[in-house]
């Protein structure tokens, strides 16, 4: 395998993936995809609830790219899954109001949902009374049902990606990590930078970087965003026993108590192949993948001496995050608390019934200077080089269409050139 690339992505989640087929299957660019591990999509792309959401509860002055990819990769998935016969399941989801003072929430998420693109079928409110018939082991005052919501596995979509752009002619680099970047300042180098790796080094004129938690340190490697620091949640999750499987027809999620903040509440999540779980949470770590104590310690020292550059001080400053973090802990110690979160509008579940954690996943949320959370991605260019900060949830759901414009702003900007050959697939036709 040779070492030299027009084009270096660098991580194998659902984005760097998505990238790949696009860029493998419209331009004649070498392309490669280094990635940490033995495989793809070991990390948040398979470590989800598995959602295609619905762009109902986005705010369209907040989070409009958010919401228009969300709304776009709803159709690109289901094409996509339905080409591979992947799951897709068309369940839909409900967001209920447990408390009087919430029904005003839902209906703003009504007129949300409108303003970013769903149309009037695809959403509907529901009072007490409709709720119950639709849902009779709910407790709630009212809710929302949004029709235009899925269930996939997103690890299967990952990896199928990447098979594909293999076949396309992209190229794979495992157990690879990213150590350090150096630009080639003499004139007869071949390539404009060389990636130094873990297991090999690598030579590109472009890099993508699309490496999730790991983005920002990378960034910060080539001198870029460091306004930004990030902080890491981890999002925990129990698996309900099967007593439980029929208890509702869909997902449930209830109006979150701190909307400043990117996280939803616990909620009840049906997956695609109909198991139930509670979660996730959102527990503060000190590292991208610190799902256990043991990774989680060794990146204290090294987390904590780097936010004191920025704003994450700030942040651990304000009262309203600290009751947010107090409850996250309590319900990562306390399976009764955890489960007791959304016993509040299924009450029928039993906190010693649950036996099984489920497979945790990890967010990393960018923070400016004044300790605030970047609201969407943020993309950032430097020579030769862009890098995709803070894709987070609903990230999976609007991988496909987020990718595609990456790819097609490259070719506009004669950084890849289109090639002449011709792949017959509804994605790649709807690139034009």
């Amino acid at each position: 395998m040779k070492d030299s690339y027009d084009i270096t992505i660098i991580g194998g989640g659902i984005l760097g993936c998505a990238i790949a087929y696009f860029l493998s299957a419209v331009t004649d660019s070498s392309i490669i995809v280094i990635e940490q591990e033995k495989k793809v999509g070991l990390h948040t792309s398979s470590r989800n609830t598995g959602k295609v959401h619905a762009p109902f509860y986005y705010s369209p002055d907040r989070k409009s790219s958010t919401a228009t990819y969300a709304l776009k990769g709803f159709d690109m998935i289901k094409t996509y899954c339905a080409l591979h016969k992947l799951p897709f399941k068309e369940d839909g989801v409900i967001e209920i109001a447990i408390s009087d003072n919430e029904i005003d929430v839902l209906h703003k998420h009504v007129q949300w949902a409108f303003k970013n693109g769903l149309k009037k079928e695809d959403v509907r409110f529901l009072n007490k009374d409709e709720m119950l018939q639709f849902e009779p082991n709910l407790k709630c005052e009212s809710g929302i049902v949004c029709f235009r919501d899925a269930s996939t596995d997103y690890a299967l979509i990952n990896q199928k990606l990447m098979e594909d752009a293999i076949k396309f002619g992209c190229k794979t680099s495992f157990e690879n990590k990213f150590k350090s970047i150096y630009f080639n300042t003499k004139t007869a180098a071949n390539r404009k930078m060389t990636i130094i790796g873990t297991v090999e080094d690598i030579t590109t004129d472009y890099i993508i970087n699309a490496a999730g938690g790991s983005s920002l340190d990378i960034a910060h490697s080539f001198n870029l965003a460091k306004e930004y620091t990030d902080l890491h949640f981890r999002g925990e999750y129990w698996i309900a026993p099967q007593k439980y499987s029929n208890l509702t027809k869909r997902s449930i999620y209830s109006v979150p108590r701190y909307t400043e903040y990117p996280f939803l509440d616990p909620h009840w999540i049906i997956r695609s192949d109909q198991t139930c779980e509670v979660g996730p949470n959102a527990v503060p770590v000190f590292g991208p993948y610190s799902y256990n104590f043991y990774d989680n310690l060794k990146n204290v020292i090294p987390k904590i001496s780097s936010s004191f550059k920025i704003g994450l001080l700030k942040l651990f400053l304000n009262t309203q995050f600290l009751r947010l973090v107090s409850g996250e802990f309590s319900s990562s110690f306390s399976k009764t608390s955890m489960i007791n979160r959304v016993r509040r509008f299924l009450p029928s579940l039993n906190p010693s019934d649950f036996k099984q954690r489920g497979k945790a996943g990890i967010r990393s949320q960018l923070i400016d200077r004044n300790g605030n959370f970047a609201s969407e991605s943020l993309l950032v260019e430097g020579e030769s080089s862009l890098h995709i900060l803070n894709y987070n949830s609903p990230g999976a759901t609007g991988a496909l269409p987020f990718a595609m414009n990456i790819v097609r702003k490259l070719v506009q900007t004669n950084i890849v050139s289109r090639t002449s050959r011709s792949i017959n697939s509804p994605l790649i036709n709807e690139f034009d």
